[in-house]
């Protein structure tokens, strides 16, 4: 393990674009008139289209009823799900034209949104028209992609980000992330410089939850629970090298924390 970060060791942008856009954090699109409108829910293709679920009622298919391909721009911001101050961990928009999926498409596009998201409408789409008459899927064709997170900002083109992958671990990050801050906290603790057996403990003792995580490595919030004392910090440990499953997962931390206890 390495608490350094070197370019190699860490998602590109157009890999963090992706993970940002598949789905599992808030998305919120903008269109001339109409600037902020909700998405219920999202996902991507995959290609890294974003498919969109939205009311029919949403004065955003109103204004693409009278214009076919309508400038629009989605609005990502990535939360931490480990409940934190300042939980905001990124920010990803997407520039380009929504369209409405055609209606041949739309069960197709509808069964990929319920992968991420089994909600009723999608489950029933193309099968109660009562029910997803109410509903309908827009796609967006992104001409530019912007990202903003820990490791700044950058402006990716459409064929950089088509052509790279979502993070592995992207669908399951919040879940394996919620299971280190409730069993693991005292173990991430360890990795922190200068809390190796042996060495004397500071007083107070730092407070480490987990805030991201992703094949390159994760990142910890560091906090000292005195008044007065220093602002919480990120520290990121990068991983010797990129991990692919949840095995290789397992493997990783129980070195990591056996490293950290020896």
């Amino acid at each position: 393990m390495s608490r350094t970060d070197s370019p190699e060791r860490r998602p590109t942008a157009a890999e963090r674009a992706r993970s940002l856009a598949y789905g599992v954090a808030d998305g919120v699109l903008a269109v001339p008139g109409v600037p902020y409108a909700p998405v219920p829910a999202h996902a991507t293709d995959r290609d890294g289209r974003p498919l969109l679920l939205m009311p029919a009622a949403s004065p955003v298919v109103a204004a693409l009823a009278g214009e076919p391909d309508l400038p629009a721009t989605l609005h990502i911001s990535d939360v931490a799900p480990v409940p934190l101050p300042d939980r905001v961990r990124g920010r990803a928009r997407l520039h380009g034209w929504i369209t409405e999926v055609p209606a041949a498409d739309r069960r197709a596009a509808a069964l990929r949104l319920s992968h991420l998201h089994p909600r009723p409408e999608l489950l029933d789409f193309g099968a109660a028209p009562a029910v997803h008459g109410a509903w309908t899927v827009l796609a967006l064709e992104a001409a530019e992609i912007e990202v903003e997170d820990a490791w700044g900002s950058a402006i990716v083109e459409p064929e950089e980000y088509a052509a790279a992958t979502p993070d592995p671990f992207v669908a399951i990050e919040a879940s394996v992330l919620a299971h280190l801050d409730s069993c693991h906290r005292e173990e991430l603790m360890t990795l922190l410089p200068g809390m190796a057996a042996g060495e004397v403990p500071p007083v107070p003792m730092p407070v480490v939850r987990p805030l991201a995580l992703d094949r390159h490595g994760m990142w910890l919030r560091c906090s000292i629970p005195e008044p007065g004392g220093p602002d919480p910090f990120d520290l990121r440990l990068a991983f010797s090298e990129p991990v692919r499953d949840l095995d290789g997962l397992r493997c990783v931390y129980r070195r990591l924390f056996a490293g950290a206890t020896t």
